[in-house]
């Protein structure tokens, strides 16, 4: 076991430095020898929620049991550069090949370097990132969006996807760049995406009674300034349950630990802090003495019932690293606490090159609708 207990994290108030070690010890417990981390004992396991998880280990300073889960990543990674959506062990139970899956290794990748400054690790994983990356850009159609599914990419492309992607692919470009590599390609890819979102709703399959779908444009680092803002207060009280968080599902009533801490850690990136901390506070009715997160509970008509029911009755990996993540972007020192607000990475689109570039999809628009196009 390794853990540096000079970084961290905690929330005053909320969650002190040994709270977050115990999440972290969790989540820890779950990884399997060969460095898999499932999402509990003898479950599957998804390479999403595995980085995810991985990175909650480096905010706890245990470098090595990541290392290790990002070397199991590595030897699942297919020739094409893709990852199968779930396993079983090292047996493929779900073939599917998600292009956001298999880019957030490089989200883990550049924050296991944050974590550690090991150069070495980033030029050993660059490949397996850049293997990725470009199996996943294989499927960006010319208006900006990248298909969901690589194997069957007539499915169509989801916000919340492609949305991650564009996260992904600035943590990719500043792997390049701190290894003295150029991947102009990836740039432009990066500005047709960031368009693609901010622009192009009927470009994505229609998901809008999720929350990921609300939030994520701003997670992924797309919508900043007034635009995050206006999008936060449109759906707030569609999907926020006061004093106890984020509906999953907007006609469902469940909320869930993930969804409530990546709207924080959305919140917090676009400076709405007390808001991301009443968050954050609410949710910390379904922690589990032992450190660990219940998935969510159910409510009945709107109003919670003690602490309402806990459903799944399960505590998965990837949702207790959420709140860690939290914890870390709410009251890190370290140098990943800002990597959901961008920090240290490639910029991309201005606001003000996304908006121009809204008004020249307009202009287009019009043209079609004058041309009898639309």
């Amino acid at each position: 076991m390794s853990r540096r207990h000079s970084a961290r994290p905690a929330v005053e108030g909320i969650l002190t430095a040994d709270d977050v070690d115990a999440t972290v010890d969790a989540i820890a417990s779950v990884q399997q020898p060969d460095g898999n981390i499932p999402w509990s004992p003898g479950d599957h396991t998804d390479p999403w929620n595995l980085v995810e998880a991985a990175m909650a280990l480096d905010v706890g300073a245990r470098h090595t049991e990541a290392e290790r889960a990002y070397e199991w990543l590595r030897s699942m990674q297919r020739p094409d550069g893709c990852w199968h959506a779930y396993y079983l062990g090292r047996t493929v139970e779900d073939p599917a090949l998600d292009t956001n899956v298999t880019c957030y290794a490089a989200n883990g990748v550049w924050h296991h370097y944050q974590s550690t400054g090991d150069t070495n690790f980033l030029e050993e994983f660059f490949p397996v990132v850049e293997r990725g990356i470009d199996f996943a850009l294989s499927h960006q159609a010319e208006t900006g969006e990248i298909a969901w599914r690589g194997d069957e990419p007539h499915q169509g492309a989801l916000l919340t996807g492609s949305s991650s992607i564009h996260a992904s692919l600035r943590c990719a470009i500043a792997i390049a760049e701190r290894l003295g590599l150029e991947r102009p390609d990836w740039e432009l890819s990066l500005g047709s995406l960031a368009i693609a979102v901010a622009h192009r709703p009927d470009a994505f399959l229609d998901k809008a009674r999720w929350a990921m779908d609300w939030y994520y444009p701003i997670l992924g680092g797309v919508l900043r300034g007034h635009a995050a803002h206006a999008r936060v207060a449109a759906y707030w009280d569609r999907f926020v349950v006061p004093g106890r968080g984020v509906r999953c599902v907007s006609d469902r009533p469940w909320v869930t630990a993930a969804e409530t801490c990546e709207l924080v850690l959305a919140l917090d990136a676009i400076g709405l802090d007390q808001q991301a901390t009443s968050l954050f506070t609410w949710i910390q009715f379904l922690r589990d003495p032992d450190g660990g997160y219940w998935t969510g509970a159910n409510f009945d008509g709107g109003r919670f019932d003690a602490d309402g029911e806990l459903f799944p009755v399960e505590q998965p990996s990837w949702n207790s690293a959420a709140v860690v993540l939290a914890t870390n972007a709410l009251g890190g020192q370290g140098p990943t606490a800002g990597l959901f607000r961008g920090e240290g990475l490639p910029v991309g689109l201005s606001p003000e090159e996304l908006i121009a570039a809204g008004g020249e999809i307009e202009r287009e628009r019009a043209a079609r609708r004058y041309d009898g196009g639309d």
